[in-house]
């Protein structure tokens, strides 16, 4: 996958410029780092809830070994 560099970036905020307009683009950049704020807070939380279970079950795995 190509990377997008400088050029590229500043001709995707020329478009959304020319798009959306001065006044929407702070509404509009406040609302992607929101989004990406809560989707690296989700996937946060689902990597440590699977962290969790697989100590859980360690868990009870050494639980049996040590009744046998």
């Amino acid at each position: 996958m190509p990377n997008i560099g400088v050029p590229g970036l500043i001709l995707i905020l020329i478009i959304a410029l020319i798009i959306f307009g001065p006044s929407k683009l702070p509404q509009l950049g406040r609302a992607v780092g929101q989004t990406l704020k809560e989707f690296k807070t989700s996937t946060r939380d689902i990597i440590n809830d699977e962290e969790k279970e697989d100590i859980k079950v360690e868990g009870k795995e050494i639980e049996l070994e040590k009744k046998k």
